[in-house]
């Protein structure tokens, strides 16, 4: 079974706040050079209409359409749409339901999903029902939910417990964590096949603590006299930080999220 967290609701109101507070532009900054956005380039087709189910402010829609690729974004956040619209006025989102879309069978060559399907309390079957009607048999999908890693089944107790408490004093459904076997099923009885799984975004359980290790190596001084040599260090120490988190071992105890690849059969 999936473990759930209680916190609020994902509902419309929900997003709305949760997008309120970030600005757009930097959002496709920051994506341009995420490995989330390298792994979605490395698996999505070379040609053919791709969307973006539950895009938000849409950073990937601008990003994905500003290096080629024909991808349009759909959510049911207003706000969040009129915002991706204010920055990119040519972007093509618009308000649907992701288990009723207003999009025509077997249409698209790729349909992305990230961070989305795991906030449904119904569990995702809907939404990868409607994923695999609108694209094309052979067509790619790329979704990914929150992971049960490693360190997430030593702390199983603890956040089994912790979510039973939050739900007695009033918590509402927020998310699902899922496993890789978990995430397999339930595409495969929506009819995909899946092709490969990339745990991502190793640091988020431990956010606070790398802000922390970042502002370090930012003001540690170096070895190397001068700036030029200030500024290798830092560099190089933030290679070697990202390379260790994102090691295998690593990822499998600590990724956040993971994207599976899957095809529609």
């Amino acid at each position: 079974m999936p473990l759930a967290y209680y916190s609020r609701a994902a509902t419309e109101d929900f997003w709305s706040e949760h997008w309120a507070g970030e600005d757009v532009n930097r959002l496709v900054e920051s994506a341009s050079g995420s490995p989330l956005t390298d792994l979605l380039e490395a698996t999505l087709p070379g040609a053919g209409p791709i969307l973006e189910a539950g895009c938000g402010l849409g950073p990937y829609v601008i990003l994905l359409r500003a290096r080629g690729r024909a991808v349009s974004g759909v959510d049911w956040s207003l706000e969040a749409l009129r915002r991706c619209r204010a920055a990119a006025p040519s972007a093509p989102v618009a308000a649907m339901e992701l288990g009723r879309l207003a999009v025509r069978d077997g249409v698209l060559a790729a349909y992305i999903s990230l961070g989305v399907v795991e906030h449904d309390a119904r569990g995702p079957a809907a939404i990868v029902a409607e994923a695999a009607r609108v694209l094309a048999r052979g067509g790619t999908l790329l979704l990914s939910v929150p992971y049960w890693n490693g360190s997430r089944r030593f702390f199983a107790a603890h956040l089994t417990r912790e979510a039973r408490r939050i739900r007695a004093a009033g918590g509402e459904f927020y998310q699902f964590a899922f496993s890789r076997g978990e995430v397999r099923a339930f595409l495969e009885a929506g009819g995909f096949r899946v092709r490969s799984f990339h745990p991502y975004d190793p640091a988020r359980m431990w956010r606070k603590r790398f802000g922390r290790l970042a502002g370090q190596l930012a003001t540690a001084p170096a070895s190397a006299p001068g700036p030029a040599g200030r500024g290798r260090a830092r560099l190089g120490a933030r290679a070697t930080l990202r390379a260790l988190l994102y090691s295998p071992v690593a990822l499998r105890l600590f990724g956040h999220m993971i994207l599976a690849v899957a095809i529609r059969r």
